[in-house]
């Protein structure tokens, strides 16, 4: 049986992603990490297609981390495409990115993201905020069971559900 992966690191600056798997491993968050350099790996890896065609949908990640300036496909497309299909939009998303700009953050959280977060320049603080991001999102929160996507609610001003 494949072991589950269960952060998916999606970042294509090879610094960025060897500080976060040390500061991952460093605070024994968990034990399996998959990285994608691009938009379009991080989606053939979670839709199982090209390189990753043999890997069973089963075991989606518990966590994406999530750069924006992606090569090949950005990381708004990578969002909008996971939170597009029922079998990822439950996945927690965090956007983490050296971008300071106002528009990705109202676009991420437009998006769905589960939260936005700058990277931090200095190691000791970018190792703590993994930390810590990696504390919350695998440890603390409590995610819905596999393949329980929650169910769309609608309401109107009167209070009532229309029925289908």
């Amino acid at each position: 049986m494949p072991s589950e992966v269960e952060i998916l690191l999606v970042d294509d600056s090879p610094e960025d992603v060897e500080l976060t798997v040390l500061a991952l491993r460093r605070s024994k968050i968990c034990n399996k990490i998959q990285i994608a350099e691009d938009g379009v790996e991080a989606l053939d890896y979670l839709f199982c297609r090209g390189s990753y065609k043999d890997r069973s949908f089963c075991f989606p990640p518990k966590l994406i981390l999530l750069d924006l300036k992606l090569p090949k496909v950005d990381g708004m497309e990578v969002l909008r495409t996971i939170r597009a299909d029922a079998r990822t939009r439950t996945i927690p998303v965090v956007i983490l990115t050296s971008s300071k700009e106002q528009n990705d953050v109202i676009d991420g959280y437009n998006l769905g993201v589960n939260a936005y977060i700058q990277k931090p320049v200095d190691f000791e603080k970018f190792s703590d905020t993994i930390r810590q991001v990696g504390m919350f999102w695998m440890l603390i929160n409590q995610a819905p069971p596999a393949g329980q996507a929650p169910l769309a609610r609608a309401s109107t001003a009167g209070g009532s559900v229309p029925s289908a």
